[in-house]
């Protein structure tokens, strides 16, 4: 809802949603935060109204679904380039409740609607990210209070279908992490086979067997040996890798 310019804060008006963007269809953006063997989720708080949701927002008549995506995630972050994952499409007739969204209104002063846009069913495009949440600048939208990083193991009670939207995309991102971690380049140029796996590790949620786990990485063929890291003997000194040049380039 940042799509919103500040000049119109003042006051909601469903002309000014009728004329900007798409009828009927969103976005929901499952932010993933990793960093330190810790993984946690952004999220939007609405003051007094014990809300919270995803990041979201809508798609301009003059622009791509995409496009919607990245800027939403960008005017939520402060990142650009991030990788942006189409996930999945939430449409099921159960998940159109206007009541929350009428109760942040008016939390903001914003008066009772009866046939406001923003009451109307609404599609989601799910999208996720996964990104070192240190380089994040977290920024609240038009209607939200704080937009911060919550821990995924303890997340408070999400507005509408959200909690589902998470669990679908934590699900898509584990069944893909091993393709797609190139593209959250969230490890350093070079890291020891140790370091892959708490990575690993903390978005699976488990403890994986060292040789099972150093096995299953070699044979993907993505990864190239460096040198030795001469912490200690160099007989204990574990390799460093990093990924192959033939992979990124993909």
């Amino acid at each position: 809802m940042s799509q919103v310019k500040s000049t119109q804060r003042q006051e909601l008006k469903a002309d000014d949603f009728e004329k900007l963007f798409m009828p009927g269809l969103a976005i929901d953006a499952v932010i993933f935060g990793f960093h330190e063997n810790q993984l946690k989720i952004l999220l939007l708080e609405y003051e007094n109204t014990n809300l919270w949701a995803l990041p979201g927002g809508f798609i301009k008549k003059d622009e791509s679904l995409n496009d919607a995506a990245r800027r939403t995630t960008f005017d939520r972050t402060g990142l650009q380039n991030i990788y942006l994952e189409q996930f999945y499409v939430f449409g099921d007739i159960e998940r159109h409740d206007p009541e929350p969204l009428r109760t942040i209104l008016e939390g903001k002063g914003q008066g009772l609607f009866k046939d406001h846009w923003l009451f109307g069913r609404f599609l989601t495009v799910g999208y996720y990210a996964l990104i070192d949440y240190t380089k994040a600048t977290p920024n609240p939208d038009l209607l939200s209070d704080k937009c911060e990083w919550h821990d995924l193991e303890n997340l408070p009670f999400l507005m509408l279908d959200h909690e589902q939207i998470v669990d679908k995309a934590l699900e898509t991102l584990r069944a893909n992490l091993d393709q797609k971690l190139i593209g959250f380049n969230l490890m350093p140029e070079s890291f020891t086979m140790a370091d892959l796996q708490s990575l690993y590790e903390t978005i699976l949620g488990e403890k994986l067997l060292r040789t099972s786990f150093q096995r299953k990485m070699l044979n993907l063929e993505i990864l190239e040996r460096v040198e030795k890291k001469y912490t200690g003997g160099a007989h204990k000194a574990p390799y460093l890798y990093r990924f192959s040049k033939k992979v990124k380039s993909l």
